[in-house]
């Protein structure tokens, strides 16, 4: 299994798929399926019974889940390849953008 380079709250592209080109922030990660939800992409309906939240039921609009590889990291307004690497100040491995260099937060 692959190690995940993104994180909830990362702001990430969609690069393939039926939401290709839309954006969103992170809201959840499924480890074990290498799979995210990401907000306001891949809308999908599903059908609710009535409850002590909905009392009428029906149709509900939220996210499906996405998988990982057709994600992409987004910094300052392009995508980018994330790598890991030692700080040597805290002994920490931190995430680098690939093509700065430079540590991603």
């Amino acid at each position: 299994m692959s190690k995940i380079k993104l994180k909830k709250g990362d702001l990430v592209k969609v690069i393939s798929g039926e939401s290709r080109g839309s954006q969103g922030k992170i809201v959840s990660i499924d480890t074990k399926k290498l799979r995210a939800i990401v907000e306001g992409v891949n809308m999908v309906s599903k059908s609710e019974k009535p409850s002590a939240k909905n009392t009428n039921g029906g149709i509900v609009k939220k996210e499906g889940s996405i998988h990982i590889s057709n994600l992409m990291f987004v910094e300052g307004g392009k995508t980018v390849r994330l790598g890991k690497k030692l700080d040597e100040k805290t002994g920490k491995i931190i995430r680098i953008s690939r093509k700065t260099k430079e540590a991603v937060k």
